[in-house]
């Protein structure tokens, strides 16, 4: 029996898999711009126009510059100059399909921890994230993103004995 894989060159197949590697490479981007209270780059994830944004409790939006603009909110709030929300994102078991020569679509399994300094709670959650990539400007970007809670657990941090928050974080390659 003959599958797709076999019917497609050598070429081909490289670029299915330059293409599923980079893909990868912006999801982690996203995430790190995430957790590293980083809206330009939060931002830089999605197309310019039209991303359509389905996240749940967060909110549903026509486009990124909505999802981005509740990101800053909560991402960069500051107490006494502290952040208060503490963020943590891990997603892994990545099935990305190659759908065209611009298009794809990928699922994420999220594993996402929070702490939240004003309410004093810690929370783990699962989730799943189902998104479609487009190529603009020679780039993969989100087109489409919809994330979709398995199950989460908020407890209290009761005693905080030290907490470091060192952002905003810059590293710079050699």
């Amino acid at each position: 029996m003959t599958t797709q894989m076999d019917e497609l060159t050598m070429d081909q197949r490289l670029a299915r898999l330059e293409a599923v590697q980079q893909i990868t490479a912006l999801k982690h981007r996203y995430l790190r711009a995430c957790d590293n209270k980083d809206p330009e780059g939060f931002r830089a994830a999605f197309i310019r126009h039209g991303a359509t944004i389905d996240f749940g409790p967060m909110g549903s939006f026509p486009d990124a510059d909505g999802i981005a603009a509740v990101y800053e909110q909560v991402a960069l709030h500051k107490n006494d100059g502290a952040h208060t929300i503490l963020d943590m994102h891990h997603a892994v078991h990545p099935d990305i399909e190659i759908s065209g020569a611009d298009t794809a679509q990928g699922r994420w399994s999220l594993r996402f921890r929070q702490i939240d300094l004003t309410a004093s709670t810690e929370t783990v959650a699962a989730m799943e994230y189902w998104d479609r990539y487009v190529i603009e400007d020679g780039e993969w970007r989100i087109s489409h993103s919809r994330s979709m809670p398995l199950w989460s657990l908020t407890r209290p941090l009761g005693e905080v004995m030290a907490l470091a928050d060192n952002m905003p974080i810059t590293i710079t390659a050699p």
